[in-house]
């Protein structure tokens, strides 16, 4: 697997979809879309528990994943950013971790074999979406307490291994670990995976988030130290996503593309949220951003997160045809 994914990526330029909770918020689901009628009695309240909907209401997630192949995505993320039993805790939920990756690895996997067998030349793989969790293992919570932590490492690759082999099992092409925002985390995570025999021949992309103008992560690494601290591990691309929108990631993308010996991603978000929350940077004026990119030969996975829809990633995907990869030969 791993050698026809970088076989595809030297070839060409590859496209992530886009922003799964932007799209499910478009549907204005309800409570009992969330519970459906398996969890009407659940004991807490699920509503915005995005993952659980590959349980609940698999045909919205279904036609989510068809929305971004139409608009020419090659790569979905399944539906598990919060998939796993730290972040599934807040709904009283973390048992059904194991299902819901399983599910959301299946709907993804489901829909990207129908898109290949209608056009072999253009194989869809699906990338097993795996988010830092609401903790943190660098940094203390309590402003009182600077050495409190409200996880530890164990924990944390117990809880990413879980979520790592459910997706596994449901088919996955990829792992992607993203958003990461403590390289603590990550390292976990990567652990967890490497600890996974299954997973060997798995491709691994690995994306951080930058924060904001400081140009580094939240637990305070710059865009050079975080590569340093991942490079251990058998990652096919590294990359950036989130918080950001692309013109703000340019610098720290253009420090990846010098120095890492990987294939680069980046899927940053639909420009800076407005003071509601929401995005308002047009698919026209996020390409323009994105096509600086290819110019410059930074990229070879690109896509779109917070606030990007299929009409975002379809103008993306008219931009790649006409660029070439960033090269990274005997790199990797």
């Amino acid at each position: 697997m791993k050698g026809n994914i970088q076989k595809l990526l030297d070839q060409n330029i590859l496209l992530l979809d886009g922003a799964m909770g932007t799209s499910i918020q478009a549907y204005g689901l309800s409570e009992a879309d969330y519970c459906g009628h398996r969890f009407k009695d659940h004991p807490s309240d699920l509503f915005g528990n995005n993952d659980l909907l590959s349980i609940t209401r698999p045909d919205i997630i279904s036609e989510i994943h068809r929305s971004f192949l139409e608009a020419g995505a090659d790569i979905l993320e399944t539906n598990t950013f919060n998939a796993n039993s730290i972040s599934q805790a807040d709904y009283q939920a973390s048992h059904l971790v194991p299902e819901i990756n399983l599910e959301a690895a299946r709907l993804a996997k489901e829909v990207a074999t129908e898109y290949t067998a209608k056009n072999p030349a253009k194989p869809r793989l699906v990338a097993g979406s795996l988010g830092p969790t609401n903790r943190t293992a660098s940094i203390s919570p309590d402003v009182n307490n600077p050495g409190y932590r409200s996880v530890s490492f164990d924990d944390l690759v117990t809880c990413y291994g879980e979520q790592a082999e459910s997706l596994i099992r449901g088919g996955v092409d990829i792992l992607l670990l993203e958003t990461i925002f403590d390289t603590l985390n990550a390292k976990a995570a990567l652990f967890a995976i490497q600890s996974i025999p299954e997973a060997k021949d798995i491709p691994l992309m690995v994306s951080a988030t930058i924060t904001d103008a400081s140009g580094r992560t939240l637990s305070g690494q710059t865009t050079e130290a975080f590569i340093i601290s991942v490079a251990h591990a058998p990652i096919t691309s590294i990359g950036l996503n989130c918080a950001l929108g692309a013109a703000q990631l340019r610098p720290y993308l253009q420090i990846l593309a010098e120095k890492a010996p990987f294939f680069v991603s980046v899927h940053p978000n639909a420009g800076l949220p407005n003071e509601f929350g929401g995005y308002d940077q047009t698919p026209d004026e996020m390409a323009a951003q994105i096509e600086t990119f290819l110019q410059e030969g930074l990229v070879n996975i690109v896509g779109g997160c917070c606030g990007t829809t299929p009409a975002h990633i379809e103008k993306m995907s008219e931009l790649i045809k006409k660029y070439s990869p960033r090269p990274i030969g005997a790199l990797v």
